[in-house]
């Protein structure tokens, strides 16, 4: 979905146990830079180069990656991304490097995660769990080329500010275009039945470092907000934002 000139909101679908998983990568360019934020689960690079050239953007010219978190559905094909093209520059948090990089395990795959996909229902596919289990234990890795930190400012597309957003996983960051005046949340945030919310608690490493996150969020005039997880949002966003920060205080 176009969002503005130069700032569009991904869509790809991956059958995740037997359900479609739609998560909401971001595209922004203009004439000199492509810039993806984050690029979705293992094996949806196809489907991010059809999303992409539906802009009119030629995936070829895909410059620039910035990884909002460590996480798989975000880094999935980073690496294949990063072996295509040696002009590709991938920009994330000093705390997330290490385990984008492969230098450490992802900390969600814990030794308990990759033990429960052994007891997974009957009914999900041996091939599911025995791919799954082959991505916990060998996950996509490419080399950090940038370091990037809350308040600095990219000058890309525009200007893209970077927002320290720890909570989900350490070095969770969210980025704000100004143009567009569109907040890129990661998974910082989430929509679900069309309403904005905090991040997932069931998948957020620090709920209260997560929750105090939010307040940062409230300095900055925002029209939109895109969430990986339940894509756009626009009702009321600054109204919404402080209603969601309000709530560490009760």
């Amino acid at each position: 979905m176009l969002i503005a000139q130069g700032i569009a909101m991904l869509s790809i679908t991956a059958p995740i146990m037997g359900q479609a998983n739609t998560i909401h990568p971001v595209l922004l360019w203009d004439e000199r830079d492509v810039v993806l934020v984050d690029t979705g689960f293992p094996g949806q690079w196809d489907q991010l180069r059809q999303e992409i050239s539906a802009y009119g953007v030629e995936p070829e010219r895909l410059n620039r990656i910035i990884v909002t978190h460590q996480d798989i559905d975000h880094i999935g094909n980073l690496q294949v991304i990063a072996e295509s093209s040696s002009t590709v520059e991938v920009s994330a948090h000093e705390l997330e490097k290490p385990y984008i990089q492969g230098d450490q395990r992802l900390l969600k795959f814990t030794d308990e995660a990759i033990a429960s996909i052994d007891r997974m229902p009957e009914q999900v596919p041996e091939s599911f769990r025995k791919g799954l289990k082959a991505i916990m234990l060998n996950p996509p890795r490419a080399k950090v080329d940038r370091l990037v930190q809350g308040e600095e400012r990219l000058p890309w597309c525009g200007g893209i500010t970077v927002i320290d957003t720890p909570g989900h996983t350490p070095g969770h960051i969210s980025l704000y275009h100004e143009p567009s005046r569109t907040l890129i949340a990661g998974d910082a945030l989430v929509v679900r039945d069309g309403k904005l919310y905090g991040s997932e608690p069931g998948t957020t490493l620090d709920l209260t470092a997560a929750q105090t996150s939010i307040a940062k969020l409230c300095g900055r005039e925002m029209e939109t907000v895109v969430c990986y997880h339940g894509g756009l949002f626009r009702d009321h966003v600054m109204d919404r934002l402080a209603e969601l920060a309000a709530v560490k205080a009760q």
